[in-house]
């Protein structure tokens, strides 16, 4: 048994069918999945769980998820959980104003689940990486660089300093 622990994605969505749906697919994925329908149960399990995303459904029955996510990363130690919303309806920009600092992805409904989890994964990798480095400044970037050219990214070859 593998002893890496597996990305803990919290999913926020008010239609049960598609709450269900959209865990199962990451579920199957070998994500942990936490669920939760409004924002009082979103934001009892981002106080008790250590999160690596938020996906979240922008209308929770009226409620605005984008405000739910604002709430989320606002609780300490919640700042820095990248965000992804879904939407039935064409909201992107609502979405990108309030997160001006390009911290949220946005996927319109429908979509098909590969693309689900593509996007899953590109969001979870960079937060992660960015973060390792600043915590191991010793760790020089060029090391992630098999990772990064997969992600078509370019690392440069430098150690980042405090």
């Amino acid at each position: 048994m593998s002893s890496v622990q597996q990305p803990v994605i919290l999913v926020i969505d008010s239609d049960p069918i598609s709450l269900l749906g959209l865990a199962a697919t990451l579920h199957s994925e070998k994500f942990e999945v936490h669920c939760a329908q409004d924002r009082a149960a979103a934001i009892q399990a981002a106080r008790s769980q250590s999160l690596d995303l938020i996906l979240c459904d922008v209308d929770l029955d009226g409620a605005s998820g984008v405000d739910v996510v604002l709430e989320i990363n606002n609780l300490p130690d919640r700042s820095d959980v990248p965000a992804m919303f879904i939407s039935g309806n064409q909201m992107a920009d609502v979405v990108s104003r309030r997160f001006r600092n390009g911290s949220a992805l946005f996927l319109r409904r429908p979509f098909p689940p590969k693309l689900l989890i593509d996007l899953v994964d590109k969001a979870l990798w960079m937060p992660h990486l960015v973060k390792s480095h600043i915590n191991r400044p010793h760790i020089p970037l060029g090391r992630n660089e098999g990772a990064a050219s997969a992600a078509g990214l370019s690392v440069p070859h430098a150690e980042i300093r405090r």
